[in-house]
């Protein structure tokens, strides 16, 4: 459905985005996160084509980016999305149906359907008596009105309260189990982790980790078991060096030792080990390194 190639955007000497590839498959949710300044919106205004890149090819629902024909098929949310707030919430889509030669009755019809799924209210008010949250659920629905293949949402749930964040995300993963492809960038990457099918990391503009949430986590930092035991005969405390096992983190904590191993061998191992000298296992926890602490870690790398 998208296909990037080798992009690149220069404004001057300064290289905002530098040799960016991907592929993005039909119905895909598909996270571009990085810190400001790393290349996100540069490359989604690129595939939206609001931009023309210095160098490569971005191919939207099979045709170049910015081309008349891509255009019918994309639905862009910028992350800024200002509304012309004399207007209504029906007046205001109704118009940019009528910019998409949507007709009349068809552009009725689904207007009426997005906004219900949007669960928004108070439709004959003007735009400029809504809240945020509202604004930004009629500004989802003005991407959605040409009934697009590709949505490109930057910052959709930007500075919104938890529970309109929550339905932003969960409409933005019914829209893909519709067959919608979204390309997804936020700065809350518990968002990103919680929708996204796979993801790019971005750092000054390139990039620098892909694949699905699992893939990275593999890369960086995998899973770790935290078990913790009880000291064995007379405070007996087994040490990393008598664990037959790889021991990430070893320590003591209010009278019990906490080992930290990278699989069940080494779990296996510490139980051994510990019931050797008379101690007990008395919990083990599976861990993951969140998407943020992936990120901070693969940005620190980046930029080193």
């Amino acid at each position: 459905m998208i296909e990037v190639t080798d992009l690149r955007k220069e404004y001057g000497g300064f290289t905002a985005v530098e040799g960016s590839s991907f592929s993005i498959e039909r119905g895909e949710v598909f996270g571009i996160v990085g810190h400001n300044g790393a290349g996100k919106t540069t490359t989604l205004k690129m595939l939206a084509g609001l931009i023309e890149p210095t160098a490569g090819t971005a191919v939207v629902a099979g045709h170049p980016a910015g081309a008349p024909a891509m255009q019918r098929r994309l639905g862009f949310l910028p992350e800024q999305s200002p509304l012309y707030e004399e207007m209504t919430p029906l007046s205001y889509l109704e118009f940019f149906a009528d910019l998409y030669d949507v007709p009349s009755a068809v552009a009725s019809e689904r207007i009426d359907d997005i906004l219900d799924r949007l669960d928004l209210e108070h439709r004959d008010r003007e735009l400029g008596n809504m809240s945020k949250g509202m604004k930004r659920k009629i500004a989802i629905a003005r991407a959605l009105v040409n009934d697009p293949d590709v949505l490109i949402f930057d910052e959709p749930a930007s500075g919104l309260d938890p529970l309109t964040t929550n339905y932003i995300l969960e409409f933005t993963s019914e829209l893909s189990e519709e067959g919608k492809t979204v390309v997804f960038s936020a700065h809350n990457l518990f968002h990103v982790e919680s929708i996204c099918d796979r993801l790019v990391i971005m750092s000054e503009g390139t990039i620098v980790a892909r694949g699905t949430i699992d893939d990275i986590r593999s890369a960086y930092g995998g899973r770790t078991y935290h078990v913790t035991s009880t000291p064995g005969a007379a405070g007996t405390v087994v040490g990393p060096d008598g664990v037959d096992a790889p021991v990430a983190e070893y320590a003591r904590e209010n009278g019990h030792c906490r080992y930290v191993v990278t699989d069940m061998d080494g779990v296996d191992a510490v139980r051994t080990a510990v019931e050797a000298v008379g101690g007990q296992v008395t919990d083990i926890e599976t861990k993951t390194p969140s998407l943020e602490q992936i990120f901070l870690e693969v940005a620190d790398e980046a930029t080193a």
